[in-house]
């Protein structure tokens, strides 16, 4: 099967896999304690007021007709209105205002964590049971046992209320920014660069590094420990013995021979974290007050807001099977062995 046909195939099997997830949330998020119109009226409000809002709202009607409406208008771009976060705004607007954030935090993390990840996952599995291999899994076990929050507080304490190097919490400083950037396509980098503005560029940067590093850190360690076992595993191969005993260079034999074949497992876990990451990083976002889509998400439930829960929950889970689909393709590259 070419790699074309293979694409589509996934991309077919992607729609059912998007509406059993869509139902299934749409449903249980009825069933969620608490009332949205409850939520938005004041405690005086009467029962007629409650009913009539109610009525506005759509919620008045059996749960399996508001389904049918949902998704029928999910095929018109119309993804419905938010009740009680942004009260009316298209859930569009509002998905597409927090997403660009958390994808960069998130791309910016696993691109530093698997750039890291698997130079020291090999330098430990060729320093087996050396200082090196210790001094890198002892790292590892505290980037997985460090809470990503108690990291970020840390960060923003030394380095920005003390030493006040890096901005602590948001994505641009209070007297920056206005007028913001032309909205183009949602994701600031891009729209700084497209409109020239250079100063709001280096001002989102600077607020990226901290919670990138927090995220990379964490996401590094899982990484570093995968890219080193299978590593080891590798290194006892024939054919590696074989490249030696041929006389090949060590440097040659780990380069050439070892890592690449290595990579297949590595790829396989960096792929399943930036899924996790797209879906929304909602400790390091809530500890820097980065208003992306994982803090949208607590808001949503936190707010009886099925709507907006619902449309982040479809985008987190579009964004993991893209993300599914993007390693299976990897494969392809890393191993011509592997064909579709």
């Amino acid at each position: 099967m070419s790699m074309i046909k293979y694409i589509l195939r996934r991309l077919l099997v992607l729609l059912p896999v998007l509406f059993g997830c869509l139902t299934i949330t749409f449903f249980l998020s009825q069933l969620m304690p608490g009332d949205p119109v409850q939520a938005l009226l004041p405690e005086r409000a009467t029962a007629a007021d409650r009913a009539a809002l109610r009525e506005r709202l759509g919620l008045d009607l059996p749960i399996w007709l508001q389904f049918l409406k949902y998704f029928g208008d999910l095929f018109t771009g119309n993804w419905g209105r938010s009740i009680s976060i942004n009260p009316g705004q298209p859930v569009w607007e509002l998905v597409m205002e927090r997403f660009p954030r958390t994808f960069d935090i998130a791309v910016f993390s696993i691109i530093i964590a698997g750039y890291i990840g698997i130079k020291t996952g090999v330098i430990s599995a060729t320093n087996r049971n050396k200082a090196k291999d210790t001094i890198l899994r002892g790292a590892s076990l505290v980037g997985v046992a460090i809470p990503v929050f108690w990291m970020g507080m840390i960060l923003q304490y030394f380095l920005s209320f003390q030493l006040d190097l890096l901005p602590a919490v948001g994505y641009k400083a209070a007297g920056i920014g206005d007028p913001q950037p032309p909205v183009i396509t949602n994701f600031r980098i891009i729209d700084c660069i497209f409109s020239g503005r250079f100063d709001l560029l280096t001002d989102y940067l600077l607020h990226l590094i901290l919670p990138v590093f927090c995220l990379s850190f964490i996401t590094l360690a899982g990484i570093t420990r995968q890219s080193r076992s299978s590593m080891l595993e590798i290194l006892e191969q024939d054919y590696v013995r074989t490249a030696r005993a041929k006389g090949c260079k060590e440097k040659d034999v780990i380069n050439k021979h070892a890592r690449k074949n290595a990579l297949i497992p590595t790829i396989t876990v960096i792929g399943l974290q930036l899924g996790y990451l797209l879906g929304g990083a909602v400790l390091t976002e809530t500890t820097f007050s980065f208003h992306g889509i994982g803090e949208l998400l607590v808001l949503a439930i936190a707010n009886f807001d099925y709507y907006v829960l619902n449309a982040v929950v479809l985008m987190t889970t579009l964004a993991f099977v893209l993300v599914n689909l993007l390693v299976d393709i990897l494969y392809g590259i890393v191993d011509p062995r592997i064909r579709y």
